[in-house]
Protein backbone atom coordinates (compact mmCIF):
# COMPACT_ATOMS: atom_id res chain seq x y z
CA UNK A 1 0.00 0.00 0.00
CA UNK A 2 3.08 2.22 -0.88
CA UNK A 3 1.85 3.93 -3.30
CA UNK A 4 -1.33 4.90 -1.52
CA UNK A 5 -0.19 5.71 2.03
CA UNK A 6 2.96 7.20 1.29
CA UNK A 7 4.89 10.33 3.01
CA UNK A 8 2.95 14.00 2.68
CA UNK A 9 3.94 17.26 2.91
CA UNK A 10 3.46 20.08 5.09
CA UNK A 11 2.26 22.99 2.93
CA UNK A 12 -1.05 22.27 3.42
CA UNK A 13 -3.38 20.87 7.10
CA UNK A 14 -2.09 17.69 7.49
CA UNK A 15 -5.62 16.25 8.49
CA UNK A 16 -6.93 17.58 5.32
CA UNK A 17 -4.11 15.55 3.17
CA UNK A 18 -4.20 12.46 4.62
CA UNK A 19 -8.22 12.54 4.32
CA UNK A 20 -7.71 13.75 0.76
CA UNK A 21 -5.02 11.42 0.26
CA UNK A 22 -7.82 8.37 1.15
CA UNK A 23 -10.59 9.97 -0.67
CA UNK A 24 -8.68 9.68 -4.21
CA UNK A 25 -7.60 6.15 -3.30
CA UNK A 26 -11.39 4.98 -2.69
CA UNK A 27 -12.63 6.93 -5.72
CA UNK A 28 -9.74 5.39 -7.80
CA UNK A 29 -10.98 2.20 -6.25
CA UNK A 30 -7.21 1.15 -5.51
CA UNK A 31 -8.95 0.82 -1.98
CA UNK A 32 -12.52 -0.78 -2.36
CA UNK A 33 -15.76 -0.86 -0.33
CA UNK A 34 -14.96 -3.28 2.85
CA UNK A 35 -10.90 -3.37 2.11
CA UNK A 36 -9.29 -2.99 5.91
CA UNK A 37 -7.33 0.03 6.56
CA UNK A 38 -4.31 -0.36 8.05
CA UNK A 39 -4.05 0.42 12.38
CA UNK A 40 -3.39 4.27 13.45
CA UNK A 41 0.32 3.17 14.21
CA UNK A 42 0.76 1.68 10.70
CA UNK A 43 -1.16 4.79 8.72
CA UNK A 44 1.13 7.25 10.86
CA UNK A 45 4.45 6.10 9.81
CA UNK A 46 3.09 5.32 6.19
CA UNK A 47 1.91 9.03 6.03
CA UNK A 48 4.89 10.26 8.26
CA UNK A 49 2.30 12.45 10.73
CA UNK A 50 1.66 12.59 14.10
CA UNK A 51 -1.65 10.68 15.80
CA UNK A 52 -3.72 14.32 16.14
CA UNK A 53 -3.91 14.96 11.90
CA UNK A 54 -4.77 11.87 11.38
CA UNK A 55 -7.04 10.85 13.88
CA UNK A 56 -8.78 14.23 12.53
CA UNK A 57 -8.82 13.29 9.11
CA UNK A 58 -10.47 9.84 10.26
CA UNK A 59 -13.02 11.37 12.00
CA UNK A 60 -13.39 13.90 9.03
CA UNK A 61 -13.93 10.25 6.43
CA UNK A 62 -15.91 8.59 9.29
CA UNK A 63 -18.41 11.72 9.50
CA UNK A 64 -18.52 11.44 5.25
CA UNK A 65 -19.39 8.17 5.43
CA UNK A 66 -16.26 7.02 3.40
CA UNK A 67 -14.72 5.12 5.92
CA UNK A 68 -15.99 2.89 9.13
CA UNK A 69 -14.50 2.82 12.61
CA UNK A 70 -15.43 -0.32 14.07
CA UNK A 71 -14.40 -0.31 17.73
CA UNK A 72 -12.27 -3.56 18.63
CA UNK A 73 -12.25 -4.30 14.61
CA UNK A 74 -10.51 -1.37 12.65
CA UNK A 75 -11.67 1.03 10.40
CA UNK A 76 -12.69 -0.20 6.65
CA UNK A 77 -14.08 1.40 3.60
CA UNK A 78 -17.54 1.86 3.84
CA UNK A 79 -20.35 0.26 1.03
CA UNK A 80 -21.75 2.88 0.00
CA UNK A 81 -25.42 2.56 -1.16
CA UNK A 82 -28.30 3.82 -2.79
CA UNK A 83 -30.24 4.47 0.08
CA UNK A 84 -27.33 6.69 1.70
CA UNK A 85 -27.53 9.16 -1.36
CA UNK A 86 -31.51 9.38 -1.54
CA UNK A 87 -31.29 10.07 2.50
CA UNK A 88 -29.03 12.60 2.41
CA UNK A 89 -31.15 14.31 -0.42
CA UNK A 90 -33.96 14.02 1.79
CA UNK A 91 -32.94 16.11 4.21
CA UNK A 92 -31.83 18.52 2.08
CA UNK A 93 -35.19 19.04 0.62
CA UNK A 94 -36.71 18.71 3.83
CA UNK A 95 -34.35 21.46 5.06
CA UNK A 96 -34.86 24.04 1.86
CA UNK A 97 -38.98 23.01 1.93
CA UNK A 98 -40.83 26.58 0.68
CA UNK A 99 -42.31 28.58 -2.63
CA UNK A 100 -38.93 28.27 -4.26
CA UNK A 101 -38.13 24.77 -4.22
CA UNK A 102 -41.91 24.07 -4.74
CA UNK A 103 -41.70 26.08 -8.36
CA UNK A 104 -38.81 23.74 -9.03
CA UNK A 105 -40.25 20.30 -8.17
CA UNK A 106 -43.28 21.32 -10.67
CA UNK A 107 -40.42 22.18 -13.38
CA UNK A 108 -38.43 18.78 -12.66
CA UNK A 109 -41.88 16.71 -13.18
CA UNK A 110 -43.08 18.47 -16.22
CA UNK A 111 -40.08 17.79 -17.40
CA UNK A 112 -39.06 14.10 -16.06
CA UNK A 113 -42.59 12.57 -15.70
CA UNK A 114 -44.03 11.58 -18.97
CA UNK A 115 -40.46 10.45 -20.16
CA UNK A 116 -40.31 8.08 -16.59
CA UNK A 117 -43.72 6.71 -17.82
CA UNK A 118 -43.00 6.30 -21.25
CA UNK A 119 -39.51 3.78 -20.45
CA UNK A 120 -41.67 2.37 -17.94
CA UNK A 121 -44.27 1.12 -20.27
CA UNK A 122 -40.78 -0.30 -22.21
CA UNK A 123 -39.17 -2.46 -19.30
CA UNK A 124 -41.78 -3.13 -17.23
CA UNK A 125 -42.22 -6.09 -15.50
CA UNK A 126 -45.62 -8.23 -14.72
CA UNK A 127 -44.65 -7.98 -11.22
CA UNK A 128 -44.61 -4.07 -11.89
CA UNK A 129 -48.01 -4.20 -13.04
CA UNK A 130 -49.38 -5.72 -10.19
CA UNK A 131 -47.58 -3.25 -7.83
CA UNK A 132 -49.20 -0.07 -9.93
CA UNK A 133 -52.70 -2.29 -10.00
CA UNK A 134 -52.31 -2.59 -6.12
CA UNK A 135 -51.46 0.73 -5.40
CA UNK A 136 -54.25 2.03 -7.73
CA UNK A 137 -56.92 -0.19 -6.06
CA UNK A 138 -55.60 0.93 -2.12
CA UNK A 139 -56.28 4.60 -3.42
CA UNK A 140 -59.34 3.38 -4.07
CA UNK A 141 -60.58 1.99 -1.26
CA UNK A 142 -58.66 4.52 0.86
CA UNK A 143 -60.78 6.06 4.13
CA UNK A 144 -61.46 9.41 2.54
CA UNK A 145 -60.96 11.26 5.68
CA UNK A 146 -57.70 9.98 5.93
CA UNK A 147 -55.73 12.38 3.63
CA UNK A 148 -52.39 11.24 4.43
CA UNK A 149 -53.12 7.56 3.65
CA UNK A 150 -54.02 8.96 0.48
CA UNK A 151 -51.00 11.24 -0.41
CA UNK A 152 -48.75 8.85 0.40
CA UNK A 153 -50.50 6.12 -1.97
CA UNK A 154 -50.17 8.55 -4.58
CA UNK A 155 -46.40 8.58 -4.19
CA UNK A 156 -46.07 5.33 -4.25
CA UNK A 157 -47.77 5.16 -7.58
CA UNK A 158 -45.32 7.39 -9.22
CA UNK A 159 -42.24 5.52 -7.38
CA UNK A 160 -43.59 2.33 -8.93
CA UNK A 161 -43.99 3.67 -12.37
CA UNK A 162 -40.07 5.24 -11.46
CA UNK A 163 -38.72 1.83 -10.48
CA UNK A 164 -41.02 -0.18 -13.52
CA UNK A 165 -38.11 1.92 -15.24
CA UNK A 166 -35.60 -0.58 -14.40
CA UNK A 167 -33.14 2.57 -14.13
CA UNK A 168 -31.48 2.60 -10.80
CA UNK A 169 -30.40 6.33 -11.46
CA UNK A 170 -34.19 7.82 -12.40
CA UNK A 171 -34.84 5.90 -8.75
CA UNK A 172 -31.84 7.67 -7.01
CA UNK A 173 -32.87 11.29 -8.67
CA UNK A 174 -36.49 11.58 -8.28
CA UNK A 175 -37.34 9.32 -4.68
CA UNK A 176 -36.12 12.55 -2.57
CA UNK A 177 -38.46 15.05 -5.03
CA UNK A 178 -41.25 12.16 -4.37
CA UNK A 179 -41.09 12.14 -1.19
CA UNK A 180 -41.92 15.50 -0.67
CA UNK A 181 -45.61 14.91 -2.54
CA UNK A 182 -47.10 13.93 0.71
CA UNK A 183 -46.29 17.31 1.97
CA UNK A 184 -47.18 18.99 -0.78
CA UNK A 185 -50.78 17.30 -1.96
CA UNK A 186 -52.01 17.88 2.00
CA UNK A 187 -52.42 21.37 0.81
CA UNK A 188 -54.40 20.36 -2.32
CA UNK A 189 -56.61 17.97 -1.02
CA UNK A 190 -57.73 20.36 1.70
CA UNK A 191 -58.81 23.38 -1.01
CA UNK A 192 -59.93 20.95 -4.34
CA UNK A 193 -62.58 19.18 -4.55
CA UNK A 194 -62.35 16.00 -6.63
CA UNK A 195 -58.97 15.89 -7.00
CA UNK A 196 -59.07 12.25 -5.90
CA UNK A 197 -61.29 11.21 -8.32
CA UNK A 198 -59.48 13.10 -11.01
CA UNK A 199 -55.99 11.66 -9.80
CA UNK A 200 -57.29 8.17 -9.83
CA UNK A 201 -58.80 7.74 -13.32
CA UNK A 202 -55.46 9.40 -14.47
CA UNK A 203 -53.32 6.89 -12.69
CA UNK A 204 -55.46 3.89 -14.57
CA UNK A 205 -55.40 5.25 -17.77
CA UNK A 206 -51.25 5.66 -17.37
CA UNK A 207 -51.49 1.96 -16.48
CA UNK A 208 -53.07 0.62 -19.15
CA UNK A 209 -50.77 2.36 -21.82
CA UNK A 210 -47.82 1.38 -19.48
CA UNK A 211 -49.54 -2.18 -19.23
CA UNK A 212 -50.06 -2.35 -23.29
CA UNK A 213 -46.31 -1.79 -23.57
CA UNK A 214 -47.62 1.40 -25.25
CA UNK A 215 -44.86 4.24 -24.64
CA UNK A 216 -47.01 7.49 -26.62
CA UNK A 217 -49.91 6.72 -24.20
CA UNK A 218 -47.99 6.32 -21.29
CA UNK A 219 -45.92 10.16 -22.20
CA UNK A 220 -49.26 11.86 -22.84
CA UNK A 221 -51.19 10.41 -19.98
CA UNK A 222 -48.74 11.33 -17.64
CA UNK A 223 -48.23 14.91 -19.21
CA UNK A 224 -51.80 15.53 -18.66
CA UNK A 225 -51.86 14.76 -14.72
CA UNK A 226 -48.78 16.83 -14.29
CA UNK A 227 -50.30 19.49 -16.31
CA UNK A 228 -53.59 19.54 -13.71
CA UNK A 229 -51.34 18.84 -10.84
CA UNK A 230 -49.51 21.61 -11.48
CA UNK A 231 -52.01 24.25 -12.02
CA UNK A 232 -53.42 22.78 -8.91
CA UNK A 233 -50.05 23.50 -7.26
CA UNK A 234 -50.00 27.17 -8.87
CA UNK A 235 -53.58 28.37 -7.41
CA UNK A 236 -53.24 27.07 -3.42
CA UNK A 237 -50.27 26.01 -2.61
CA UNK A 238 -47.79 29.19 -3.65
CA UNK A 239 -50.69 30.75 -1.73
CA UNK A 240 -49.88 29.12 1.50
CA UNK A 241 -46.10 30.40 1.21
CA UNK A 242 -47.09 33.82 0.38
Amino acid sequence: MDDIFSKIGTTQTLSQKIERKVEEAIRQKKLLSGAKLPSEKELCGLFGVSRTALREALRRLSARGLIEIRKGSGMYVSEIKIEDAIKSLNLYYDLSFDSDLISQIIDVRRIFEPEISRLAARNRTDDDIKILEQVIEELETCDPDNTQQEVDTINRFHMSLAKATGNPIIIISLEPIYSLLPRMRNFIYANVEGEKEFTIEAQKKILEAVKANDEDAAFKETEKLVIRNHEVYDRYLKKVFK
